[in-house]
């Protein structure tokens, strides 16, 4: 026996459906940028783990820094890799008094650690950390790609995560609305 389908069932069907296709085609647009964000959101996490992320610190003689700027500037400047004629060619400087050293970071990712008391040269690698990171936000490719890309991916994937939920609770949600009804037609 033929029965006409009820309108909710129709539109119930209809939201399903759509929503469906929003999620097919959201992911297929967000997968790349999500899986950068992802991996180097992973290495980012244990980048203390990969000396080739971020070099290990070493440790200085003494807690107390006592050098000079000069003598920091001159202690870059000896580490030919680093490319640093001038403050204009340093990142920045990241003294660690309790390690007793100070980092000095080229422009071009190379870090240099000095005793923070003698000035001697510890340690000199190259730094990763800023390349994985510039990929993660999306700033590698473009200034403001972390606001016209990875922002609204992020808005995407969090529009994807509340319809996949309406999405896994619509089947528990129609049952009890069944049973509700079923115990009314009994009674």
């Amino acid at each position: 026996m033929w029965r006409p389908v009820a309108k909710s069932v129709v539109g119930n069907m209809s939201f399903k459906r759509t929503n469906r296709n929003i999620h097919k085609w959201a992911s297929i647009v967000i997968v790349l940028p999500l899986l950068v964000i992802l991996i180097t959101g992973i290495l980012l996490l244990v980048k203390k783990e990969f000396d080739f992320i971020q070099p290990p610190t070493a440790k200085g003689l003494t807690a107390q820094p006592t050098i000079t700027f000069d003598r920091i500037l001159e202690a870059a400047q000896s580490v030919e890799a680093a490319q640093i004629s001038d403050w204009d060619d340093i990142n920045r400087l990241d003294v660690r008094p309790a390690k007793g050293i100070t980092k000095i970071r080229s422009h071009n990712s190379i870090e240099i650690q000095i005793d923070s008391h003698t000035g001697e040269v510890l340690q000199v690698a190259k730094r990763n950390y800023e390349f994985i990171e510039s990929l993660h936000d999306g700033t590698f490719f473009e200034k403001n790609a972390n606001l016209w890309l990875m922002l609204p991916v992020s808005f995407i994937l969090l529009f994807m995560v509340i319809t996949g939920l309406a999405m896994f609770f619509q089947p528990y949600r129609t049952k009890k609305k069944n049973q509700r009804r079923l115990r009314r037609n009994q009674k």
